[in-house]
């Protein structure tokens, strides 16, 4: 079977709600709440079997914090300006504006979410 190499991405929050409402607004899509015995997560919607990239949720648990230092997750988008125009309304700040990463590799854009994460969005367009 073949797969991408990411499986499954966590991305840490301190405050579930504040966190969801932030990521529904700027991606316009409703995340699925569950409660694993105090964990919490928030699942992304999955595009199905055929897709491509990994999904994952947002996380609420003690030993996971927000952190701009960490790793960095690029979501797909159709076009990078879409997002970053969302983002400060949705109570985030923009990092990095959209840029061109090169003609052949499209373009990029960084943000800070509602929790103090580092998180990129990458567009052919």
């Amino acid at each position: 079977m073949k797969h991408n190499t990411f499986a499954w991405i966590e991305i840490p929050v301190n405050d579930m709600a504040r966190a969801s409402k932030f990521y529904e607004k700027v991606f316009n899509v409703s995340l699925q709440q569950v409660d694993f015995g105090g964990m919490l997560m928030a699942w992304f919607p999955n595009a199905g079997e055929e897709a491509t990239g990994a999904t994952g949720t947002l996380i609420k648990q003690e030993s996971y914090v927000p952190s701009m230092e960490g790793p960095m997750v690029y979501f797909y988008s159709k076009n990078v300006q879409n997002e970053l125009d969302r983002v400060v309304g949705a109570g985030g700040e923009i990092y990095q504006e959209k840029t061109m990463i090169s003609p052949d590799h499209g373009y990029m854009g960084v943000f800070i979410d509602s929790e103090g994460n580092r998180i990129a969005l990458h567009s052919k367009e």
